[in-house]
């Protein structure tokens, strides 16, 4: 189920340089080698004229959603601009002349549904001589219905815009020219059929094997700016197709695309028979943002400053910490030339905002006697990160006594002092909490329908205790869904696995109202960078049980490692307090890395036992915008077998992780997940822990803000 939790080589070489020889003497201005925003998408997604890909790249974070109708053809696309260097695009294909399954039971008259996944990697930018260069993977996991490789050429002339590609698999299939790598190995001469496995594996022992062609086109940039051209020749011949043999008439189409505003529309003429049209939708996930009426940063002059025998209103300046900036105090302390705050930011995700918020309050507010501010932000009453102000230099920043002003010149982040420690008593740290979110599960690709659905609330309630130690739970209740449609709730492989997550279906359709957690939970900082954790009850839908966690993780620092042990049991779907038999014992050694040479990008590693007793890696790679949206994708690889595993070959899923102010009119923490999971079986399943101390500490070193 898929989820969202969702000629000859002579030839060759003179057609090229023939190419090159055009794109050398072509007269470019700076100006126009800058193609990322009038770049558009091919039929599947991704850069290209119609059904060819180009070497082109979108601007950096473009993410453009697309729908086609081709006749036999529906495609539904999303495309995103990883980096400047690398794009990628996932995929759903709709074949409508055949079936899902050749049961009516299982899925009843639903056309047959294929997902697809596509990356191109840029290695050369365009220059003034040279053209750009890239090389394109499509398809590369899962049945590969449109399996190809590709390396391509662009180069700007004018309004025109010209691309010539070598291809293989569904892009060489027409085998105009021969496979260059044939001279190189045999082996290189013929592609291997079929997909190993069950489906979903890199096969990558077809590289660049078989059959090969030319293809490549331009695009021309009309007088009319919204208006824009295509013409291609195309290097597949359609004789291979999932849809069945398809009529080529000709190898030439021709298309148009039209813009107005961020949305592309499309109509060509494919095949010398058949006419397609399209729609693209795109937003910059760098620059996405929402208006914001925040109230504004107060101001600091020499006039609103309290002179040094001025008493300080301590009461007054942390209410208007509150509601100005965010920070609610839950502790301070005064000496001599050091004021010291404890509490948490809620509103302000980048942490040099939020602290220049209130030290702007700090400085109209306390005597010049006051050489420093320390701020303490905890979670819960466990301190996590201590920032110290420069006063002096602070209020020579903002009040722009330099020529360049830059604030942050007078913040200095780094571990709890132990002046701080020891001066940290906070009151009124017992108490109830309660909250209530909402819900949305969706899921692509079902044998029953092509999406299904599931939404309502989450109540969630505790108690705690110090700060530290706490008891809390959460209710779900639904209120809308589909999940109706379900004609089975387990499928009929024969895994020799346990099922640990597969058996999901039955969880999520016995009861519109269920008891999703109720834990016991004990955190602290145990030593310098370092925190740990404590856990018992019914921890997550499937699973209850007792397990902890430990985290070293220094201030700002690109590298943290954990590692966390549980021991659960789990859950019947059948009520909210039983438990079936099965037992494990589940834990990984935990890895965070940000790579100095990716920009704004996590690499997590997770090694250790699965649910299902398998013994693995995750790894999980994201890139961060800088909207604050994060991009992911992540895959699990264990001792268990493809065929052990099933349909899919092994764990596999990308997500959105968004954060929730870009759809409010003021400053708010906190983020939502969309995640996409192709097919979600039982290897490589790790428990869903209620809290982890990753998340938890992300004040330290900031990476999803």
């Amino acid at each position: 189920m898929s989820q969202f939790f969702v000629g000859t080589y002579r030839k060759c070489l003179s057609l090229s340089f023939v190419f090159l020889a055009l794109f050398t003497l072509t007269d470019v201005t700076a100006d126009e080698l800058n193609l990322n925003n009038s770049s558009s998408l091919m039929v599947h997604g991704g850069t290209g004229l119609i059904q060819t890909p180009t070497s082109r790249m979108l601007a950096d974070g473009d993410l453009r959603v697309k729908y086609t109708d081709v006749d036999q053809y529906r495609f539904w696309s999303a495309t995103v601009q990883l980096y400047p260097w690398m794009q990628a695009t996932v995929r759903y294909t709709d074949v409508r002349t055949r079936l899902f399954s050749s049961s009516p039971g299982f899925s009843g008259d639903q056309t047959l549904k294929d997902k697809g996944i596509d990356a191109k990697f840029r290695l050369k930018k365009e220059s003034y001589y040279w053209p750009e260069l890239s090389v394109g993977f499509r398809d590369f996991g899962g049945t590969g219905f449109f399996e190809s490789e590709f390396v391509g050429l662009s180069k700007k002339a004018g309004d025109f815009d010209f691309h010539l590609n070598l291809g293989w698999g569904y892009l060489g299939r027409a085998g105009n020219v021969t496979n260059p790598f044939c001279s190189v190995k045999d082996s290189f001469c013929e592609r291997p059929s079929g997909f190993s496995g069950l489906g979903g594996k890199i096969d990558h022992q077809r590289f660049f094997r078989g059959p090969a062609s030319l293809f490549g086109g331009v695009e021309y940039h009309t007088p009319w700016a919204p208006l824009s051209v295509k013409l291609e020749y195309e290097g597949n011949d359609y004789s291979q197709e999932r849809a069945g043999t398809l009529q080529q008439d000709s190898r030439w189409n021709i298309g148009a695309v039209y813009r107005w505003n961020n949305t592309r529309f499309t109509v060509d003429y494919q095949r010398g028979n058949t006419i397609g049209f399209g729609v693209t939708y795109n937003f910059n996930l760098h620059s996405f943002k929402q208006v914001k009426f925040d109230k504004p940063k107060r101001e600091v002059t020499p006039a609103n400053r309290p002179s040094s025998n001025t008493e300080p209103n301590l009461y007054r300046m942390t209410s208007d910490m509150l509601y100005d900036a965010g920070f609610s105090t839950a502790d301070y302390a005064l000496g001599d030339d050091t004021l010291t705050l404890y509490g948490q930011q809620l509103n302000y995700r980048d942490p040099n905002e939020g602290i220049e918020r209130i030290s702007r309050i700090a400085a109209t507010e306390m005597p010049d006697s006051i050489k420093y501010y320390k701020f303490v932000e905890t979670n819960g009453t466990v301190p996590m990160v201590e920032t110290m102000v420069d006063a002096d230099v602070f209020i020579e920043e903002a009040t722009h006594q330099t020529v360049f002003p830059n604030i942050e010149r007078a913040f200095s982040r780094g571990d709890i002092s132990p002046e701080s420690l020891e001066s940290y008593d906070p009151e009124n740290t017992a108490g109830f909490f309660t909250g209530v979110e909402t819900f949305w599960i969706q899921t692509f690709g079902n044998p029953e329908a092509f999406y299904l659905y599931q939404g309502g609330l989450l109540f969630s309630a505790g108690y705690s205790f110090d700060g530290k130690t706490s008891v809390a739970g959460t209710i779900k209740t639904t209120l809308l869904e589909n999940f109706d449609k379900f004609r089975f709730t387990r499928d009929a492989f024969n895994t020799p696995l346990h099922r640990v997550r597969t058996d999901v279906r039955s969880y999520v359709t016995n009861r519109r109202t269920t008891l999703e957690n109720l834990y016991l939970h004990w955190h602290d900082r145990i030593a310098p960078n370092t925190y740990a954790q404590l856990y018992g009850g019914y921890l997550e839908t499937m699973y209850g049980g007792v397990g902890g966690e430990i985290l070293y993780r220094p201030v700002d620092s690109n590298l943290a490692f954990g590692l966390d042990v549980n021991y659960v049991q789990q859950r019947s779907y059948e009520d909210d307090f039983s438990f079936f038999d099965y037992r494990v014992l589940t834990g990984h050694a935990n890895i965070y890395y940000k790579p100095p040479f990716l920009k704004d990008t996590q690499v997590t590693l997770n090694i250790g036992r699965f649910l299902a007793k398998d013994k693995g890696v995750t790894v999980d790679f994201a890139k961060r915008f800088d909207s604050g949206i994060v991009v992911g994708a992540f895959a699990a690889f264990t001792n268990v077998s493809a065929e052990e595993y099933g349909e899919g070959s092994f764990t596999k899923g990308f997500y959105l992780s968004i954060p929730i102010d870009l759809f409010l009119l003021k400053s708010s923490k906190g983020r939502g997940r969309i995640p996409w999971i192709p097919i979600a079986r039982d290897g490589g399943q790790p428990l869903i822990r209620p809290i982890n101390l990753y998340n938890v500490t992300e004040a330290r070193s900031p990476f999803a803000r």
